[in-house]
C-alpha cells in the first residue's frame, strides 16, 4: 500500500476523502465493468465476519439458508404492478444464450439463440422465491417457512459509489411466509431487531429505526420498515429493512394453504435485507483523516504486532517474541508484520490507514524491560494514544481494551448523531435552514399528505427517512406539520440521504 500523498480531509470534501480511504485501505477497486466494483481480501474479510455474525443470528431465529436462481423470468417481475414499477428502469435483461463471430472480427448475439421469454438479472427475489413457496405449501402445517439467502444481486445504477451504490453487490435477503398478519408482522420487527443490534453491537453503528412513509417503502410492500445511521457528513444511510409484504405477492403466485378449520387462505410474506453497504457505513461513521478506524468485533486484523529492530543480530530475538506475544493472544485476530522491505514508520502509515484498533511496537530494549509500546487507533480527547506498558499487563488486559474501545466508538457515534439531531422544529424556514446548511436528522409534525413530502424533497432534496419508533420520538409531540403548517399526524426523521 504505497501512496505519499495525504488522504483528503473530511472537511475539505468528504466524498473525495471517502473514495480515496476506500481505495487506499484496500478494501475495494474498481472493475473494468463500469458500476461494479472489486471487493479485496481486506474488504472481504470485513464482510465475512459481519456475514458470518449475522448467519448466526438468523439460524438463532429459526431461519435456514437456501439458494435462489440468479435469473429470474420477466413475466414474474410484471405479475406483481407496484414491484415491477419499482425495479423496471433498473432491472438488466438476458435475451439471448450465445454469441456468434462475425466477419472481420467481433461478436453479436446469435440470432437463432433469441429466448422465447426474457431472463432478468436478479435485482431481488421475491418473486422466484414466492414461486417456489407455493409449490412447498399446502397446509397450515407447512407454515411458517423461514428462508434466508447469501447472493449476488444486480441493479442498473447511473450514479455509482464503492461499497454505498453499485450495479453488483453482495447481501442476504431473508424470505418467509406465514399464516397470519400478526406473524408476519412479528417476524417484520424481529429481524428489524436483528438487524440493529448487529449494527449496534458489532458496527458500533448507532441507528434510528421506524417505519418508512408510503413513498419511501419497497415497492409491493404492505409495510416497510428501516434502520437509518448517521453518517459523519449528517447524511443517512439506510442501512438495513425489513418489509411486511402482506399477502400482494401470494396472490400473485398462488402461495395458498388450507388453514385448521379447512378453508383455503393465502399466507403472509415478509422480506428483508442488508448489504455490502454496511461497509460504507462503517467507514463513514468510524473514519477520520488518518484512515478507517475498525470496530474491533469485525476488524480483520485486531491487534498488529511491529518489530523494530536496527542490526541484523537483533533482527531473531525480536521477530520471536513478536511471534511469542501473538501467540498468547491466541483468541485475538493478531497479525506480526515481519516485512523487512518497509521500515516502522511505514508500517504504521499502513495500519494506520487500515484501522487496525491495536498496534503493539517492540524492540531490544522493550524486550530487555519486559514491556511493549501500545498505540490504541483513537482515544478518547485529552487520552494519550501511545503507552510503554508491561508485556504482561497488555496480553492479560486486551481482550477488554478490545471491548472498551468497541464501546468507546459506539459512544462518540451515538454522541455525534445527538448533536446533529434537532427536535421541535416548528418553522418551515429554520428545517430549509438546518438541511439547506450542515444537515443532520430532524424530527418535526408531519400532517401525512404526499403533497408535503414531495415539496421537501424537490425543495431540499431531503425526505422522511423514517417515522421513529417510540423510544426514538420528541418527549412532546409535535402537533403541526412543519410543512404546510396543518394538523400533525406522526413525527417524521428528514435528512438528505445516501
Amino acid at each position: 500500500m504505497a501512496n505519499d500523498k495525504a488522504l483528503t480531509t473530511r472537511a475539505d470534501d468528504f466524498s473525495a476523502w471517502y473514495n480515496e480511504l476506500v481505495l487506499r485501505a484496500e478494501l475495494a477497486d474498481y472493475s473494468p465493468v463500469r458500476g461494479c466494483m472489486v471487493i479485496r481480501p481486506y474488504g472481504y474479510r470485513l464482510w465475512e465476519l459481519m456475514r458470518d455474525q449475522l448467519d448466526r443470528r438468523f439460524k438463532e431465529t429459526g431461519h435456514q439458508n437456501a439458494y435462489f436462481p440468479l435469473f429470474i423470468p420477466q413475466s414474474f417481475l410484471a405479475r406483481e404492478a407496484e414491484h415491477v414499477e419499482g425495479f423496471a428502469k433498473e432491472a438488466a435483461i438476458i435475451t439471448h444464450t450465445r454469441l456468434k463471430a462475425v466477419e472481420g472480427g467481433g461478436l453479436i448475439p446469435d440470432p437463432d439463440s433469441k429466448l422465447e421469454e426474457p431472463l432478468i438479472v436478479r435485482p431481488t427475489s421475491e418473486t422466484i422465491i414466492y414461486e417456489m413457496f407455493s409449490k412447498w405449501v399446502q397446509s397450515y402445517r407447512d407454515l411458517p417457512l423461514l428462508y434466508n439467502q447469501w447472493a449476488n444481486v444486480v441493479r442498473w445504477e447511473m450514479r455509482t459509489r464503492l461499497f454505498l451504490r453499485t450495479t453488483e453487490f453482495l447481501w442476504q435477503e431473508g424470505h418467509t411466509a406465514h399464516a397470519t398478519e400478526a406473524e408476519a408482522e412479528e417476524e417484520t420487527l424481529r429481524m428489524l431487531g436483528v438487524y440493529r443490534e448487529f449494527m449496534e453491537e458489532w458496527l458500533a453503528m448507532p441507528v434510528v429505526t421506524g417505519r418508512k412513509s408510503e413513498s419511501e417503502k419497497f415497492a409491493g410492500a404492505l409495510r416497510t420498515y428501516a434502520t437509518e445511521a448517521m453518517m459523519q457528513d449528517n447524511r443517512a444511510l439506510q442501512a438495513g429493512t425489513s418489509h411486511n409484504l402482506g399477502q400482494n405477492f401470494a396472490k400473485q403466485f398462488d402461495l395458498k394453504f388450507a388453514s385448521e378449520s379447512g378453508a383455503e387462505e393465502y399466507a403472509w410474506n415478509t422480506s428483508w435485507g442488508v448489504s455490502t453497504r454496511m461497509i460504507g457505513g462503517l467507514v463513514m461513521t468510524h473514519g477520520d483523516d488518518q484512515g478507517l478506524v475498525m470496530p474491533p468485533r469485525v476488524a480483520p486484523i485486531q491487534v498488529v504486532i511491529v518489530p523494530i529492530f536496527r542490526k541484523a543480530e537483533e533482527r531473531e530475538l525480536v521477530l520471536q517474541r513478536a511471534k511469542d506475544i501473538a501467540g498468547m493472544l491466541r483468541d485475538i485476530r493478531t497479525h506480526v508484520d515481519d516485512r523487512d522491505n518497509l521500515t516502522p514508520g511505514a508500517k504504521f502509515y499502513e495500519w494506520e490507514t487500515k484501522g487496525v484498533p491495536f498496534r503493539i511496537e517492540i524492540g531490544p530494549k522493550d524486550i530487555a524491560k519486559q514491556q511493549v509500546v501500545l498505540v490504541q487507533r483513537v482515544v478518547a480527547e485529552g487520552e494519550e494514544r501511545k503507552k510503554f506498558l508491561p508485556e504482561a499487563d497488555v496480553v492479560s488486559s486486551m481482550e477488554r481494551r478490545l471491548d472498551e474501545f468497541q464501546a468507546f466508538l459506539l459512544e462518540r457515534a451515538r454522541e455525534r448523531r445527538e448533536a446533529n439531531s434537532y427536535r421541535g422544529v416548528e418553522s418551515y424556514e429554520r428545517f430549509r435552514e438546518i438541511l439547506d446548511g450542515e444537515g443532520g436528522f430532524v424530527y418535526t409534525g408531519w400532517c401525512g399528505s404526499a403533497e408535503c413530502e414531495a415539496r421537501v424533497k424537490e425543495e431540499t432534496r431531503a425526505t422522511i427517512r423514517v417515522l421513529p419508533f417510540e423510544e426514538f420520538r420528541s418527549a412532546e409531540a409535535p402537533t403541526k406539520c412543519v410543512v404546510c403548517g396543518g394538523e400533525s399526524v406522526t413525527e417524521a426523521v428528514w435528512a438528505k440521504a445516501y
